[in-house]
């Protein structure tokens, strides 16, 4: 069967309770002509928050088979697919905020597991302070009210939490509250990072999307899957000055997720490395 056909009327769980939904579903239903279906009925927060109220047992790809096996039992559906960020430094400085999203599609007919990713700046800055001015400062930086706010008294490891913050009233109450029952006259202020409180993570999802969809239409010409990509650049572009192998990718490891196929396609955009790549040319 063809990959662009393969999903055609297909029902697919999606478990998630963060609007996750609104900006998966327009992706991929017209581009596999599948129907997601939301699933509800279990409190993903279980899974791990980023609040650190409740850790998150494993890695970011566990926790999103997890949530998708989850609604695949809960709707009984055979397909599901499910989404797990992460936020940390950039991989480039590690000074600024970074935000990873996955989006894993599990199809237990085929035996398939297919991983779409994007990733970017992202707004999760926090502060602490017993400043109102402050506050102010910082949730103007952060774009609020668009991306809401967290808050608790004294510090990042508080229990008493104030979420989905999306008014500059209630922002100036919660912060009243919390310096009330603050002890040292501090509250922990930090951006709401769930879904449908973060415009910024809310786009990266459907960057994530637009790849998982790009990885479903492309079919292994061994045995016809979905989910044929890249998995791995190997580096080694010959310098454009002294010829030397530099950091620059050569080529490209295309893999099927699904059987062992797997191909090596040398790098067609370009022929050599810019110098500055080049640890020689560049130490």
């Amino acid at each position: 069967m063809a990959v662009a056909s393969r999903y055609t009327g297909c029902r697919v769980a999606l478990l998630t309770q963060h609007g996750k939904e609104r900006v998966i579903a327009p992706v991929l239903e017209p581009g596999l002509g599948c129907a997601i279906e939301h699933v509800t009925g279990f409190d993903t927060d279980q899974l791990g928050t980023f609040t650190r109220d409740t850790p998150r047992p494993g890695s970011q790809l566990d926790a999103a088979r997890r949530k998708a096996r989850k609604g695949m039992e809960l709707s009984g559906l055979p397909v599901g697919l499910a989404s797990e960020g992460s936020f940390g430094p950039d991989p480039f400085s590690g000074m600024f905020p970074w935000n990873v999203e996955l989006l894993v599609w599990i199809d237990d007919g085929l035996g398939l597991e297919v991983v779409g990713m994007a990733q970017g700046a992202a707004r999760s800055g926090h502060v602490q302070t017993g400043d109102w001015a402050e506050v102010e400062a910082f949730a103007a930086r952060e774009g609020f009210p668009q991306h809401q706010l967290v808050l608790r008294p004294e510090g990042q490891d508080d229990a008493r939490i104030h979420k989905a913050i999306a008014d500059p009233d209630r922002l100036k109450a919660c912060f009243n509250e919390c310096l009330a029952m603050a002890r040292n006259r501090q509250v922990f202020v930090e951006t709401d990072l769930r879904a449908f409180a973060n415009p910024s993570r809310m786009r990266h999802i459907e960057q994530a999307t637009f790849d998982l969809l790009a990885r479903l239409q492309s079919a292994c010409p061994a045995c016809d899957a979905p989910g044929y990509g890249v998995t791995e650049r190997q580096a080694g572009l010959p310098c454009a000055d002294c010829g030397l192998p530099t950091t620059s990718y050569r080529s490209e490891v295309w893999a099927c997720a699904r059987c062992q196929h797997r191909a090596v396609k040398p790098r067609t955009d370009c022929t050599v490395a810019e110098p500055r790549h080049c640890s020689h040319c560049n130490p």
